[in-house]
């Protein structure tokens, strides 16, 4: 048996903040207490002296795409890459994303994402599994799904021709009230595929990457929204929206909540921090995701609703592309869509906490692990400091200043989409389940060591605010 005692820091819970000194016997908390001696633990016992630092719950990215295979490549970052993006960021558990492959055997597909992760992550992960189409087993393929331990399913509003959209309204209201039937959760991606179809046919060009702002615009996001929002509320069952990235699609939430329905908003670091313009000149290619980069007025947005409380996660849809990849095209229906994101999650927001002066820490630990752990069902095992939760945990310098760049970051991708971003608070050590696996600088993550978590029942959208 293995035990650590971590003394002298300051833990940084979303119900608590405290000066203490915390005991792990394996992978576990086993007591936390404000004074611990070294004479009271096994002898053997790894002391870890914690003076200066906060001691904050892992964090969850609850959005990740690691080794997602697209037209034909594969990203930059598969599950090694991502582990250690995620090591030096704090993060100790993703939650990344099983395609559907419209076969029938929704949980077969979730097996297979699963066992190809356990082989080779180094921190642990659970999982959304897509659903690209209604068909007569539905039911049975959730209910064998939600045995597996995936209780939360990803939908699209577009993408028709690339398969993943459900076209007609009842039926996708048939997935949603199975989905309800079973304590599911249905995570949503909004924009609405038949007005973005119809600009592109009147659109004449040129298809530079600044026209992917034009092409997908905020508006689709909105009515996007408005459509899986009434369904919900026709359901009366709560719905989780993925990467909110307007002020138009804030609006229109807002007026679905007005009306009593319960909707639970994640968004990204840049939805928050980056605007459009930066997909123009000749790096452009790098910023184009989807939906798209929009104006510094939406940024402003977003952030405000981050401060009030209006958005309860901040996830990075990690999907990173290396430069050569991204461009490799200058049409912005070609480029690869997306960007890297895990381990700049953490010094962005307390940064923006900073800056603000309106949250604190333990808010910003609330948007980055115990929310997303609540609203997924991982509660408490992850996203928080307590006794029984597994021994994940960052050891954050909060005044460590320095700079966002492709040499001070590990993506794969080899470049940041926040080159020369200056950020106060840095990772300094990230244990998961009471294992190092980041410390000075140095990665520790072993590959394999990563374990899928099961999900219990999603929490309501009301039960997951701080």
């Amino acid at each position: 048996m293995s035990t650590i005692l971590i003394q002298n820091g300051l833990l940084v819970d979303t119900e608590w903040i405290r000066h203490a000194d915390i005991l792990v016997e394996d992978s576990k908390i086993v007591h936390i207490a404000a004074k611990i001696g070294e004479d009271e633990v096994p002898v053997g016992t790894d002391i870890v002296h914690a003076d200066g630092l906060c001691i904050l719950p892992g964090l969850i990215d609850a959005h990740t795409h690691y080794h997602l295979v697209s037209r034909g490549t594969v990203t930059a970052d598969s599950f090694p890459e991502g582990s250690r993006c995620a090591a030096f960021g704090g993060v100790t558990t993703v939650i990344d994303f099983a395609d559907d492959d419209k076969k029938g055997h929704l949980a077969l597909c979730c097996e297979e994402r699963i066992a190809s992760m356990e082989a080779l992550m180094a921190i642990d992960f659970s999982l959304h599994q897509g659903v690209y189409g209604y068909r007569d087993t539905i039911a049975s393929e959730l209910k064998e799904l939600k045995g597996n331990g995936i209780k939360v399913i990803k939908m699209f509003t577009t993408y028709r021709k690339e398969g993943y959209l459900v076209e007609k309204r009842e039926q996708l209201k048939a997935i949603f009230a199975e989905c309800k039937k079973l304590d599911m959760m249905v995570c949503v991606h909004c924009e609405d595929d038949e007005l973005i179809e119809k600009i592109n046919q009147n659109y004449k060009g040129p298809f530079t990457p600044s026209a992917h702002a034009d092409l997908r615009p905020s508006e689709a996001e909105a009515k996007a929204i408005q459509t899986v929002g009434e369904i919900a509320g026709e359901l009366d069952m709560p719905l989780y929206i993925v990467h909110l990235s307007s002020a138009a699609g804030l609006e229109m939430i807002r007026s679905l909540r007005a009306r009593g329905i319960h909707i639970i908003v994640e968004t990204t670091p840049h939805y928050l921090f980056l605007n459009r313009s930066l997909l123009e000149g000749a790096d452009g290619p790098l910023y184009v995701m989807t939906p798209p980069l929009r104006t510094e007025e939406d940024n402003k947005a977003l952030q405000e609703a981050v401060l009030n409380g209006e958005i309860q996660i901040v996830a990075t849809d990690h999907c990173s592309f290396t430069r050569e990849q991204k461009l490799a095209s200058h049409d912005c229906r070609t480029i690869f869509p997306g960007i890297p994101g895990t381990e700049e999650l953490l010094p962005l927001l307390y940064t923006f906490a900073v800056n603000s002066g309106r949250i604190g820490l333990q808010q910003i630990v609330n948007l980055l692990s115990t929310a997303p752990a609540k609203a997924f069902g991982l509660y408490p095992q992850k996203g928080s400091i307590r006794v029984g939760s597994d021994a994940d945990f960052v050891l954050f310098d909060t005044d460590e200043a320095w700079t966002l760049s492709s040499r001070t970051t590990h993506s794969a991708c080899g470049y940041t989409p926040y080159e020369g971003f200056e950020v106060v608070g840095k990772p300094k050590m990230t244990y998961l389940r009471g294992r190092l696996i980041m410390g000075d600088e140095i990665y520790l993550g072993i590959e394999g060591h990563g374990q899928f978590v099961k999900q219990g029942i999603p929490a309501k959208g009301k039960t997951i605010m701080h």
